[in-house]
């Protein structure tokens, strides 16, 4: 007989653990926990800040100036670490290798549009092949930086230059450099921008009040500065301390006024980026703030006490519902979403509504594949009979036969072998459609036509697709042109627009006898394909054979659900 293990009432502490009663606490013991938890540690540290020095006070400013300086360093690395990828992904371009300038230059425009970077090509004589500032063709001579650009050929890596001052832009600019080995003339690609575009990746980070900042390169030019230092690029600012740092904080004299300076040398670009500020406004005493800040403090931990007490009542009410629905969810019920005040107990709420849906969904797949595997069975002995004859039609001998007729029916067992073998990556669709064929093709290599991209598609579009082949195969071997000797068979696909268009023609040497019966194969076919995939199910009687037409949505088969296998290359 089972055990059903009794449900402690809330809050007895009959829950143990090594003999050891716990009691369980509500939510708004908790929230009140979390609250002091919070809050008496700040007052503490506010009272402590009350007899801190200036120089404390300069160690909290240090830090987080620091660590601004240092985020819009990051900034600025991966701009330029952007700029390098970008140059990477164009030097492996079939246009670069094949010296179609002309492409190259239109892809470079288009890939570069409205990102302020130009692309350049330069010869081994350091002349420029291309500019896309200018129109493919324009004359400009020889790049305006031979010194960076000779330093990335010595050095065979991505070069970055400092500023200086365009001919063709007319301003001042920097480039990233890198070599390139082709069989053109191009030997070298770079990305040229503009100085002041660096601008927003500067400002980036907010710098305390009083605080300018400024980026200068190696050689302690000024790349791009803030507004309020009013500093042109190109002009000279030595203010570094100590290069051999990637970041320092010290003091420093600047037009004759002291200076407390933070800087962060880049490791992409070997640039520097600067923040200085007046010495008086950095030591100046915070006592006053501070003092306020205990006072709101005292307030805040009030107001907090009123809203802790409103925040509990609101997340124990929500957690009491999503316990009914997680006991209807259990019980197979259908499940609502319900609109609750906290953001994670409504998605918790949505999930469960959605784990309902799918359960149910799930369990009407469950009954239909159980009445689809019923189908296949009864029809199973049909279509052996059916294979057999058509073996032994090219059969010479008993042994011949008796291959024949084992490597198909080995084939059809094998045919739902390729979900189970792909599970969620995915299953290329020519691979589903040979398998699903091969144990029903008739002798003859000219009578069946497969024509299509390959394309891979989920588990769930390979399941009903497949399902669709094997009962389109079904109806060809029995009454079909896989029953006609003389019959062909022709199966297209291909995609348009954003659907997957599936085209099965079957042409017969005598006239079609045309079936208004609608049996389990015209569900599969209809409502499967049509109902579960969206799609758009045709069915034409000819002549000379039946033709039926799939559009499906590529929304419905997500062929890009799943990664490529190690085995399969899907740029084919």
């Amino acid at each position: 007989m089972a055990r059903f293990a009794t449900r402690p009432k809330r809050g007895d502490g009959r829950a143990q653990k090594g003999g050891t009663p716990q009691r369980s606490r509500s939510v708004t013991f908790y929230v009140f926990a979390l609250i002091l938890v919070i809050l008496l540690p700040a007052m503490a540290v506010s009272l402590v800040l009350l007899n801190r020095t200036n120089a404390a006070q300069e160690d909290v400013v240090q830090a987080l100036t620091n660590a601004t300086v240092q985020a819009i360093g990051q900034t600025i690395d991966r701009e330029i670490a952007g700029m390098v990828t970008t140059l990477r992904v164009l030097a492996t371009s079939r246009e670069l290798e094949e010296g179609d300038f002309a492409d190259l230059h239109e892809r470079g425009v288009l890939a570069l549009a409205g990102s302020g970077a130009y692309l350049l090509a330069l010869d081994e004589e350091f002349n420029i092949v291309f500019n896309t500032r200018l129109a493919l063709g324009t004359q400009t001579g020889k790049t305006s930086d031979p010194i960076t650009a000779q330093a990335a050929l010595e050095r065979n890596r991505p070069t970055i230059s400092g500023v200086f001052f365009g001919q063709t832009a007319q301003t001042n600019v920097f480039t990233v450099w890198l070599p390139v080995a082709s069989s053109s003339e191009v030997r070298l690609l770079g990305l040229t921008q503009n100085a002041v575009d660096l601008l927003p990746a500067l400002q980036s980070r907010q710098l305390p009040a009083g605080w300018h900042a400024a980026l200068v390169d190696r050689d302690s030019k000024v790349v791009v500065s803030t507004p309020d230092a009013e500093l042109p690029i190109g002009s000279l600012l030595d203010l570094r301390t100590d290069q051999a740092s990637s970041q320092t904080w010290g003091r420093n004299t600047l037009d004759g006024e002291k200076v407390v300076t933070s800087e962060w040398r880049a490791g992409q670009t070997g640039w520097t980026v600067i923040a200085w500020a007046a010495a008086s406004t950095v030591e100046q005493p915070l006592g006053e703030s501070i003092l306020q800040l205990a006072a709101w403090g005292l307030a805040i931990a009030a107001a907090a006490a009123f809203v802790a007490v409103m925040l509990a009542r609101r997340i124990e009410e929500s957690v009491r519902g999503l316990q009914r629905d997680a006991r209807r969810l259990g019980k197979g019920e259908l499940v609502r979403a319900r609109t609750y005040p906290v953001t994670e107990i409504a998605d918790i709420s949505q999930a469960l509504s959605e784990a309902s849906e799918q359960r149910i969904a799930a369990e009407r797949d469950v009954r239909f594949l159980m009445r689809e595997l019923a189908h296949r069975s009864k029809n199973q002995m049909a279509v052996i009979a059916a294979m057999a004859k058509q073996t032994a039609r090219g059969a010479t001998d008993l042994p011949t036969y008796v291959a024949g007729l084992e490597r198909r029916i080995m084939g059809l067992a094998r045919s739902t072998d390729l979900l189970l073998a792909h599970g969620r990556a995915g299953v290329n669709l020519r691979e589903l459609i040979d398998q699903q064929l091969q144990p029903f093709l008739p002798q003859g290599e000219d009578r069946v036509h497969l024509s299509g991209p390959s394309l891979r598609i989920n588990p769930q579009g390979a399941q009903i697709l497949g399902m669709a082949l094997h009962e389109l195969a079904t109806n060809a071997t029995r009454y079909g042109a896989f029953s006609d000797p003389a019959g062909t068979l022709s199966l297209e696909w291909g995609l348009n627009g954003d659907k997957l268009h599936m085209r099965w023609r079957e042409t017969l040497s005598t006239s079609l006898i045309d079936s208004t019966r609608s049996g389990f194969g015209n569900i599969v076919l209809r409502t499967m394909v049509g109902g579960s995939l969206g799609a758009e199910v045709d069915r034409h009687a000819h002549v000379d054979g039946v033709e039926w037409v799939f559009r499906v949505p590529l929304s419905a088969l997500d062929p890009a659900f799943a990664a490529a296998r190690p085995d399969e290359d899907l740029r084919q």
